[in-house]
């Protein structure tokens, strides 16, 4: 073990702002820009159809067709928005479901049973609602339009009225949110066929086999899968299902995993055959290389995302926000059982459904499952899961017709401005609690996912800091690594401005592109046997560019160290063991590249500025102070006081 408290004069910054954000963060920045430009195309729908109703309604009724010989499609432009467009919106959705399944808060099986089953209970209770407003009349087939949750403007208004460190809120809200979405979708295909043809259908399953078929083969040509799903779309849409299933279903198959070291070396190794010898063949093997890195699913998402929530979802809204308000509606809808039954379903209804089957999982099960967040915050996804605004358009549209789909119209976007309401009243209150209750009102008691595999050891990590800290950051560094360099002064001012943390470093040099990593850990090691780790570590990182030989020897003369000992323990590579233990660890917690970082066990995504290290230390803080027990029987998570 080697221990230093951390010199109180550090305190530079740098601008660096990180190399890759998380997908899930990188998914919700997304959600929430493209949440903004749905409400705008909401606005100018709605402005337009009150002031020229006439070319609104022409514009989305001209016919747009595709001819293949003989066999044409022909749909209005809203439908081709509806059911063309939209599938690429649900393969987006499909996709983040299946990342959090394989690699997201949903890895760990037992946490899938609960949102899923919150899901569950915010659609049911809703379509309870609704068929009490509606029982015995014809609207009553509109059930579906109350089911679903907007993904992109709740996670957006969440954005705007949620707390700062609302990461887990944010996850939870998704996980519930895509299963309203998954079957959702699944109701509009069963429930709401234009007409149905089993002989369609059937083929479209065919075409799935085949796409499992070929998956399993390892085939990876995207050309290939897009061939199959345009042919399973057309499938699908013959049999009289919208086909807007076919997005979800792709989305589900698409694996999602995080890029292996091997995988990363060898699109390494590319490149660098592409520096030497820059040829057409080599760009080619390189860009290859690089792209075979990544799992379909990050590919997929990084393409059509941002599509998805800046042109195809704010399209839908311009083509189906559009009802003429008047006195007349607003007359009807005062009476109208469905803008009620739509209005009760998703104020009143999703966030009854969500926090009683919330409830009653978790006491049920003796508490074996039970929400990620504070029962504040589940009231708060109930809340934000009341704005349905693009699924519940799309159903409506399917359901219900005339005047009674123009009353459901109106139901949703009253019921989109109240849910915000109702979840930017909530979260205000809690903003005026103190910071111990508003913590457990958010957060709650449950645990989250350690990713870091092997615990801190006391006795065999290099540890900087406070001992007894209950915040433990642990990096994973390499010193040649130009980012660890510049990291560097980050964690410097981060152990400046919190006194009761500590820092672990953990060897990971890269050696198939940084060629001196090796003998710099080795050095540090070689150093740290005469107890002056941290010394050589500053040295080496504050000099990334002189790391041969003599120089990391001049480095142990200048500390002072005994240089025949020194010479000895780097000649015999006496430290090669305990870096590749290091390395080892790195490898059975995922990670692949530096500077990798875990607070409290938990993987840091996201940038390596100071301001989001400190917001991450807060709320390991927080966690800490919610669940002293759990971080003091974990090895090396320590205990201590924490700051307000």
């Amino acid at each position: 073990m080697t221990s230093n408290n951390p010199h109180r004069g550090w305190s530079s910054r740098t601008a660096w702002q990180g190399r890759i954000n998380a997908p899930l963060r990188a998914f919700l920045r997304t959600e929430t820009g493209g949440a903004r430009v749905v409400l705008v195309a909401a606005v100018v729908a709605l402005v337009w159809a009150n002031l020229h109703p006439s070319s609104y309604e022409a514009v989305w009724r001209t016919t747009l067709s595709v001819r293949l010989g003989d066999w044409p499609v022909s749909h209005d432009l809203r439908t081709w928005v509806n059911s063309g467009l939209m599938t690429f919106f649900f393969l987006v959705a499909g996709l983040e479901l299946r990342r959090e399944f394989d690699i997201g808060e949903l890895r760990e099986r037992r946490r899938l049973a609960l949102p899923m089953l919150a899901g569950f209970g915010g659609m049911l209770v809703p379509i309870g609602i609704y068929l009490a407003f509606n029982a015995g009349r014809s609207t009553a087939v509109g059930w579906g339009a109350v089911m679903a949750t907007d993904t992109a403007l709740a996670l957006g208004a969440l954005a705007v009225f949620g707390p700062r460190f609302s990461d887990r809120l944010r996850a939870f809200l998704l996980t519930v949110a895509v299963v309203d979405d998954l079957v959702a979708i699944a109701v509009l295909a069963i429930a709401y066929p234009a007409h149905f043809s089993p002989t369609a259908l059937l083929v479209a399953a065919l075409i799935f086999a085949v796409v499992v078929l070929v998956r399993t083969w390892g085939l990876r040509h995207g050309w290939f899968y897009a061939l199959l799903g345009v042919a399973a779309w057309i499938a699908v849409s013959e049999s009289g299902v919208d086909p807007v299933v076919v997005g979800l279903v792709m989305g589900l198959l698409t694996y999602a995993y995080d890029p292996g070291r091997k995988d990363l070396q060898w699109a390494s190794d590319q490149f660098r055959l592409f520096r030497e010898q820059p040829t057409p063949r080599l760009a080619r093997m390189a860009q290859a290389g690089l792209t075979a890195a990544l799992s379909p699913n990050d590919r997929l998402q990084s393409l059509y995302h941002p599509w998805a929530s800046y042109v195809i979802v704010p399209l839908f809204a311009l083509a189906n926000a559009g009802i003429v308000i008047d006195g007349e509606l607003l007359g009807r809808a005062v009476t109208s059982p469905v803008t009620l039954g739509v209005v009760a379903a998703y104020v009143v209804g999703k966030p009854l459904g969500i926090v009683l089957t919330s409830w009653l999982v978790t006491r049920l099960s003796g508490e074996r499952f039970r929400p990620p967040v504070g029962w504040v915050a589940v009231v708060g996804v109930g809340t934000v899961s009341g704005i349905g605004f693009t699924v519940a358009l799309l159903i409506a549209s399917h359901a219900l017709h005339g005047r009674a789909l123009d009353e459901a119209k109106l139901g949703i976007l009253v019921s989109t401005v109240g849910a915000s309401v109702l979840t930017w009243l909530l979260f205000r209150i809690v903003a005026r609690l103190s910071p111990t209750r508003r913590a457990r009102a958010l957060l709650g008691m449950a645990m989250g996912i350690v990713d870091l595999k092997l615990p801190v050891d006391e006795e065999r990590d290099h540890l900087r800091g406070s001992l007894d800290a209950p915040v433990t950051v642990v990096e994973y560094g390499d010193f040649e690594c130009p980012y660890c360099g510049q990291a560097e002064p980050v964690v410097r001012e981060l152990l400046a401005d919190f006194a009761n943390i500590r820092y672990v470093w953990r060897h990971l040099p890269l050696t198939d592109v940084h060629p001196h990593a090796q003998l710099a850990a080795e050095a540090a090691e070689a150093a740290g046997e005469q107890g002056a780790f941290w010394e050589m570590h500053d040295l080496l990182l504050a000099h990334q560019d002189a790391l041969d030989p003599a120089d990391v020897l001049r480095y142990a003369e200048q500390l002072g160290l005994e240089l025949d000992p020194f010479r000895e323990h780097m000649a015999k590579r006496m430290g090669v063991d305990r870096i590749a233990e290091d390395v080892e660890s790195a490898d059975l917690s995922g990670v692949t590249g530096t500077p990798t970082f875990f607070i409290n066990g938990q993987r840091h995504h996201g940038a390596y500025d100071i301001a989001a290290l400190k917001a991450a230390v807060k709320s390991a803080f927080t966690s800490a102070r919610l669940q002293p027990e759990y971080h003091r029987r974990e090895p090396g998570q320590g205990k201590g006081a924490t700051p307000d």
